[in-house]
Parts: structure tokens; sequence; C-alpha cells
């Protein structure tokens, strides 16, 4: 069984490689977990692997909020110290500070 960590934490802001959007990690999978089609949606040269941490994220980009899932090698942390806006933040997690959203409950 081979054992994953994942580069990225709840709460983190990140950005997308490629894309133009960030977003704050919410929820993480060790490896790919969701549906084929939804994998086979994203053109052939484009995929990603499956056997790495895929992260749930609350996103935003110029013209909308929404929530995506994104590989690991797709993501880098941003640094840029800007908050994130989406309106389904403050269900989860505290205010900004410090270049990340603090949770509101404890994980086990």
């Amino acid at each position: 069984m081979m054992k994953m960590r994942a580069k990225y934490y709840l709460g983190q802001v990140v950005r997308h490689r490629k894309h133009p959007f960030r977003g704050v990690v919410f929820d993480v999978d060790p490896e790919f977990a969701n549906t084929d089609e939804w994998y086979e949606s994203i053109p052939e040269e484009a995929r990603p692997a499956k056997d790495q941490p895929f992260y749930h994220l609350l996103a935003e980009n110029d013209q909308s909020y929404y929530v995506a899932y994104v590989s690991e090698q797709n993501l880098v942390a941003d640094y840029s110290g800007e908050p994130v806006d989406h309106p389904d933040l403050s269900e989860l997690f505290g205010p900004f500070q410090d270049g990340y959203y603090p949770l509101h409950f404890q994980l086990n």
C-alpha cells in the first residue's frame, strides 16, 4: 500500500498552474475519487495521473465562484496575501489571517 502525503492543507490558498483561478482547499482525496466521466472529459494530453492527491477548492476567477476538483500537480501555493472572496468560505472557515483560512471546527 502506497502512503501519500498531501502537499497543501485545509484552509490554504492555492492557484492553478495553467488556468486563471485560485481557491481555498476544503477537502483532500489521497488519490483520484471522482467519476470516470469527469476524468475522461479532460483532454487526454492534459489528464493528470490518478495516483496523487486531488483537492476540493472553493474557487474563484474573474467571472464566478464555484467548487473545483484539481490534482496536486496542477496547483501551486498562492503567496499573494490576497483573500479569496468565495461566498461559501464563512461556512467552513474563520476570517483570513496570516495568509490562510482557519477551520471553524476541529477534525479527527
